[in-house]
């Protein structure tokens, strides 16, 4: 198993479930508003609203890298993969899971034994 493709693979879900949510079209989201006040061939980018929504409408990842190429090599020049398996053993030696709750174990042990039962394991052997 690679744990690294693992992480990757939850990176690239997020990614997908957030596209798959669809983008809010509206008076606001369209900054019907600011395009009214600025105008046309105007500067958009120094408006509150541009700065207040510039994040709103894209993912963000935390293994894919997008700096520019001269500071991703000044910092490594690590591959998303590198980055993956390092964020893996960062949650395989701090992560400390939730016990489970009495209920929710005593249902998967019951599953357990009705399956074993149903199959013929013998848990002696």
């Amino acid at each position: 198993m690679d744990y690294g493709q693992l992480v990757m693979d939850n990176d690239f879900i997020g990614m997908i479930k957030y596209a798959l949510k669809g983008i809010p079209v509206n008076d606001e989201t369209l900054a019907v508003d600011v395009i009214r006040k600025v105008g046309s061939f105007n500067d958009f980018l120094t408006q509150d609203h541009t700065f207040n929504h510039m994040r709103t409408e894209q993912t963000h990842p935390e293994l894919i890298d997008r700096r520019v190429r001269e500071e991703w090599e000044a910092s490594g020049a690590t591959s998303i993969h590198e980055r993956a398996w390092e964020k893996a053993r960062h949650i395989l030696n701090t992560h400390k899971p939730e016990p489970l709750q009495p209920d929710v174990l005593s249902t998967i042990k019951s599953i357990i034994k009705e399956t074993e039962a149903e199959l013929g394991v013998d848990k002696g052997k």
